[in-house]
C-alpha cells in the first residue's frame, strides 16, 4: 500500500510542475508567456526530477505505465503490481492537474482558446495523422524506458529493477532529451496516466468553453507508450540472451 501513495504522490508532482509549465506558457494573464519550448521541455525534466526523488526509494518511481509494463515484461517487476500502480498514476496524475487548475483559476477564466485548455491537460498532436503520431510515442517512450533499464541498474541478472532517488537527476536529463529531440510532433506524452488522468479531468471540470477532451486521439498516447514500452523490455531481453 505505501508503494501505491508514494506513486500517487509523485505522479501527482511530476503533473503539477510539467502542466503548470504548460499553463504558464499558453494561459493568457500568466507572467511565462515567453518560456516557450525550451521552458517546457526544461520544466518537465524538473518534473520527473522532484518525482522521482520523492517516490524512488519507496515505489521505484516509476511514475508511468509504460515503465511499469515494460519493466513486467522484462522480469523485472511484478504483474500483480502493474493494475495497482497504473491506478494510483491514474489517479496521481488527476490530483496534479487539479492542483495546476486551482494554481491558474483565474487564468483559466480569462482563456478563451480551448485548445490552449486542452493543452494545459493532456497531449495533442501538432499535424494530426494518428499512425504516424502513434509512431512517435512508441519510439520516445522505446527511448525513455530503455533508458531507464540502464539509468536504474538494470544489468542482465535476475534482480528487480527500480528508481531510487540517486536516479533522478540522469531519468530527468532523459525526459529532457527526448521533450528537446522527439516531443514536438505530439507533445511527447510518453505516459499513459500522464495524459489519461488529465484528459479525464478536463472532461470533468466545469471549465469554461472547454470545449471537446478529444477523446478520439487519446488511444495514441495510451497504446503507443505501452508499446513503446514493451519493445524496449523486448530488446533489453534480446541483449541479455
Amino acid at each position: 500500500m505505501t508503494a501505491y501513495i508514494f506513486e500517487f504522490i509523485g505522479t501527482g508532482m511530476l503533473i503539477l510542475l510539467g502542466n503548470g509549465i504548460v499553463a504558464n506558457v499558453v494561459l493568457k494573464g500568466t507572467k511565462g508567456s515567453d518560456a516557450g519550448w525550451t521552458g517546457i521541455s526544461l520544466a518537465w525534466g524538473i518534473a520527473v526530477f522532484v518525482g522521482v526523488f520523492i517516490s524512488g526509494n519507496v515505489s521505484g518511481a516509476h511514475l508511468n505505465p509504460a515503465v511499469s509494463v515494460g519493466l513486467a515484461v522484462a522480469g523485472k517487476f511484478e504483474w500483480a503490481l502493474v493494475p495497482g500502480y497504473a491506478i494510483a498514476q491514474i489517479l496521481g496524475a488527476m490530483m496534479g492537474n487539479l492542483l495546476v487548475w486551482l494554481t491558474y483559476k483565474k487564468q483559466y477564466d480569462a482563456t478563451e482558446d480551448q485548445g490552449a485548455l486542452l493543452a494545459t491537460f493532456c497531449t495533442a498532436p501538432a499535424i494530426r495523422s494518428p499512425l504516424w503520431n502513434f509512431v512517435t510515442e512508441v519510439i520516445g517512450t522505446f527511448v525513455l524506458v530503455f533508458g531507464v533499464f540502464y539509468i536504474a541498474g538494470g544489468s542482465f541478472s535476475e534482480e528487480p529493477v527500480s528508481l531510487g532517488s540517486l536516479d533522478a537527476l540522469p531519468v530527468a536529463l532523459l525526459v529532457m532529451g527526448i521533450g528537446f529531440a522527439l516531443g514536438g510532433p505530439t507533445g511527447y506524452a510518453i505516459n499513459p496516466a500522464r495524459d489519461f488522468g488529465p484528459r479525464l479531468l478536463h472532461a470533468l471540470l466545469p471549465l469554461k468553453g472547454k470545449g471537446i477532451s478529444d477523446w478520439g486521439y487519446a488511444w495514441v498516447p495510451i497504446i503507443g507508450p505501452l508499446v513503446g514500452g514493451s519493445l524496449a523490455a523486448g530488446v533489453f531481453l534480446l541483449l541479455s540472451a
